[in-house]
């Protein structure tokens, strides 16, 4: 496990450093991670495209942030939406439709546009419930884990094996147990495929240090073809 305190720099900053100018392309980015996401990107000098179902449920205006409908289960026209992306975040979720079936045909519709874009890079808001807990264990296996999200969590789950049979630049990353808004810390611990906690043993983390977080491997690549996870130090 590795510990981080992520850089609060400004656009300038990022500019000397030849990281900034990079155009992320969000689905899903009227939720409530995917707000976030967009925030912080655009906090940090990127330019960002917000892609959802409903515009008008995006309320954040920007001089480098643009936003557009997306069908979110046709390749085409998630291929046209990013076309001029760098790095295109997948941040989409069921929004009370049958979580298999979405998860499956989504992730099947964002593989094939990717495949067809050519090089870009994707990163994936996972869940936690295929994290381990003990060798072999998963946290959707135990008896903590609530009853009502077992199934959101497997469907969820299973997108990781899609993309790991693909053949496009992805990155998964699977929250702490606990995601929920609240403070942006910037200060967090990563993990791989086992469940990470902090010091007082809980494995919690921010929606606003989550997007910290996701920025972070945008900018400084760890887990390519990989997924990772992570939890705030602090609350």
């Amino acid at each position: 496990m590795t510990e981080r305190a992520s850089e609060a720099c400004s656009f300038r900053s990022f500019q000397r450093k030849g990281i900034a100018n990079h155009e992320n392309s969000v689905l899903g980015a009227s939720g409530t991670i995917g707000q976030r996401i967009v925030f912080e990107a655009l906090e940090r000098g990127h330019e960002v495209k917000a892609l959802v179902r409903n515009p008008e449920n995006v309320s954040l205006t920007n001089s480098r942030l643009s936003v557009a409908l997306v069908d979110i289960f046709n390749p085409e026209s998630i291929f046209q939406a990013i076309v001029d992306a760098d790095v295109v975040v997948n941040a989409t979720g069921p929004a009370g439709s049958d979580p298999q079936s979405f998860f499956t045909n989504s992730t099947n519709a964002v593989i094939h546009a990717l495949e067809k874009s050519e090089g870009k890079r994707l990163l994936v808001v996972g869940g936690a419930g295929t994290l381990e807990v003990a060798p072999g264990v998963k946290l959707v296996e135990t008896a903590e884990f609530p009853e009502e999200l077992r199934s959101l969590a497997r469907a969820q789950g299973n997108t990781l094996t899609q993309y790991r049979s693909s053949n496009i630049n992805w990155t998964f990353f699977s929250p702490a147990a606990i995601i929920v808004p609240g403070k942006r810390t910037a200060k967090y611990r990563l993990g791989k495929d086992q469940l990470v906690a902090n010091d007082q043993g809980e494995s919690y983390i921010s929606a606003e240090d989550y997007a910290v977080v996701l920025l972070d491997e945008i900018e400084h690549p760890q887990f390519l073809n990989q997924r990772f996870t992570a939890a705030s130090l602090e609350k």
